[in-house]
């Protein structure tokens, strides 16, 4: 996949390596050019955010534009991920997108509650997922103006 580093960067947060390979296949099929940092756990989401831990050595690098969360995550799950995020004032403008297998009413109220930009469930077939990245590359590249990273 090529990335265009002039373009900014999508934090996908998945534990999962499946769902994670057909994530970024559905990228490319959906031609979202922005690089793509890959995070398996919320405690690396964290870091990654926080500029902590493996990534302390990219205190200059900017937060990413977008944030694709899962919500079933080992140790800190993605609801702490978003209340984390959605409490830290630099952290708390970036759009995160919950995309996780979670259909249930209450996932979807409390995501929403704690600041959550959109709540996806993840389909069941790689067309249909190729379907929802390019919905969801159309509205946050295309439509929606995203704020400015810092």
């Amino acid at each position: 996949m090529l990335h265009d580093p002039s373009l900014p960067t999508v934090l996908l947060v998945e534990d999962n390596v499946d769902d994670y390979r057909a994530t970024i296949r559905s990228f490319e099929a959906a031609h979202l050019d922005n690089p793509i940092r890959w995070c398996k756990t919320g405690k690396e989401a964290l870091d990654y955010l926080k500029h902590e831990g493996g990534f302390a050595s990219e205190p200059e690098a900017p937060l990413p534009c977008l944030v694709l969360l899962d919500l079933n995550l080992p140790g800190i799950d993605g609801r702490k991920v978003l209340s984390y995020m959605k409490q830290d004032g630099a952290m708390k403008r970036i759009p995160v997108i919950i995309l996780t297998t979670s259909s249930d009413e209450r996932d979807v109220t409390q995501c929403y509650e704690m600041g959550a930009s959109t709540y996806v469930q993840k389909p069941v077939d790689f067309d249909g997922l190729i379907r929802a990245v390019s919905r969801i590359k159309e509205y946050w590249f295309s439509v929606a103006l995203l704020p400015v990273s810092r």
